[in-house]
């Protein structure tokens, strides 16, 4: 069964996947960029055209995603998927997922005034422009020749579409700050959430818990990508790229920051962001 690792984009979605990768799929709890891949993105090209979808039309691939991920449900183990999805269900025919597919959804959050300067980096276009994309109900391309989307709305429609698993008690909210700031207590957070929702107690591995922490930070990954790349890089920019370094204090312009609280208000103000 799944569980989703959702988030607006430049929030902490590879870091999160990075820690869990370590410790459920390296044997000695040190990260292998290379074993990234046993977390799966969603919508993905491969698995679509795997399973004879028309990646070129768009209402067939909508009309699949359910289907797909009750395949890939076959495998009989906790499916760990990242998505930068908002959770929709267009003209109320087409859900994202639902909770016959999903064990549960961790979804990460950062505060938008830090996500402009990263997601302009990653986009390739100025902190404006990023501006204008972060407060449009948008989609981004995520296939080859924009074969594939991914529908993600604005960033606080993508926050507040996740919610709906709170209510089943299948939730768990995760501030990038945290994360951030005492690693460890917000990773073991996430293996407790992990076991509850596969109905199982957690045994902790402390030597792998150590080693996951030890090998997944900031600065031990930007090093791994400077000697070795990294796979999900774009092009010849640097994946890891600010780190701490992003502080909004210091690098957003004042009116973009006026704008992004105006039109998140609700949202940071609920998330402690004020």
């Amino acid at each position: 069964m799944i569980v989703w690792l959702a988030s607006y984009p430049k929030s902490g979605n590879t870091f999160v996947r990075a820690l869990l990768t370590s410790y459920f799929f390296c044997n000695n709890g040190i990260l292998d960029f290379k074993l990234l891949h046993n977390i799966s993105v969603f919508p993905q090209e491969s698995i679509f055209k795997k399973f004879g979808v028309d990646i070129y039309n768009e209402r067939e691939v909508l009309e699949n995603y359910v289907k797909i991920q009750k395949l890939i449900n076959k495998q009989n183990s906790i499916q760990f998927i990242k998505t930068h999805s908002a959770l929709f269900n267009i003209e109320g025919r087409y859900p994202f997922t639902n909770l016959d597919t999903s064990l549960g959804a961790i979804y990460i959050v950062r505060d938008p005034r830090n996500v402009i300067t990263s997601y302009a980096h990653h986009l390739s276009v100025s902190p404006k422009e990023t501006k204008d994309i972060m407060i449009k109900n948008h989609k981004g391309s995520s296939g080859k020749n924009n074969s594939l989307f991914t529908y993600i709305g604005s960033w606080g429609d993508n926050f507040n579409s996740w919610k709906s698993f709170k209510f089943q008690q299948k939730y768990l909210l995760i501030k990038y700050e945290d994360l951030v700031k005492d690693t460890e207590k917000t990773f073991l957070s996430i293996l407790n959430f992990v076991h509850k929702c596969n109905k199982t107690n957690l045994s902790l591995d402390k030597i792998k818990l150590q080693n996951s922490l030890d090998s997944c930070t900031f600065e031990t990954m930007s090093k791994i990508e400077d000697e070795k790349g990294f796979p999900e890089a774009v092009g010849k920019k640097k994946f890891f790229h600010l780190g701490k370094k992003n502080n909004w204090k210091e690098l957003l312009d004042l009116e973009l920051k006026k704008e992004i609280e105006k039109n998140f208000e609700k949202e940071m103000t609920e998330l402690g962001y004020f």
